[in-house]
């Protein structure tokens, strides 16, 4: 079985994150920020991916560290249950609309992290949610997670369909690239032999 999982505590958070990779999409998330756990479930449910996260973060300062953080520590559990690859499609991506908002999302799970992000998010707040940690999430996941990663808003007019169809974007995409290929099932996805 293709799972993970990690333990990430710093002063100003303490995170533990499950994953498996060959789940059904159940999630369980927790991590005091209701508009992120919204969002972190999206991800679990569009990717197929079981997922379990608990946070304590330093939330009186306010919600960064604790949407970065457990980006990195999802990153990495990514790259903890993805082992050395072998037999995953490694490609995925996905154009996704979502009411007034369509986002396209490419993605490699090349071991290069590289993010590409366009997203015009046009309020500043999601609720309490600082728009801008939608990036902060994605930036982390890719750096840590070895991702290389486009996405792009091609429309939309609501931040918070903006940023939900982006996660769930992300998921579909995600759901391709770690999906076993049955005509390649025991072999590293690239011609260097190793990813």
């Amino acid at each position: 079985m293709r799972s993970a999982t990690v333990i990430r505590k710093t002063t100003e958070t303490d995170i533990s994150v499950e994953i498996n990779l060959d789940g059904i999409g159940s999630y369980d998330n927790r991590t005091g920020v209701g508009f992120f756990d919204h969002m972190l479930d999206q991800l679990a449910r569009h990717s197929l991916i079981d997922l379990k996260i608990r946070c304590a973060g330093d939330l009186h300062i306010d919600d960064h560290h604790t949407v970065e953080d457990v980006g990195i520590a999802l990153g990495q559990a990514l790259t903890q249950a993805l082992g050395d690859k072998r037999g995953i499609r490694r490609y995925g991506a996905c154009l996704l609309p979502m009411d007034d908002a369509l986002v396209r999302a490419a993605l490699d799970l090349s071991g290069r992290p590289y993010l590409v992000w366009s997203m015009d998010l046009p309020t500043a707040k999601i609720g309490t949610f600082d728009s801008e940690l939608v990036r902060e999430f994605f930036q982390a996941l890719s750096t840590h997670g070895g991702i290389t990663l486009h996405v792009e808003a091609l429309h939309g007019i609501n931040s918070h369909h903006i940023a939900e169809a982006a996660f769930k974007a992300v998921a579909r995409a995600l759901r391709e690239a770690v999906e076993t290929d049955p005509r390649k099932a025991d072999a590293i996805p690239s011609t260097k032999g190793s990813l």
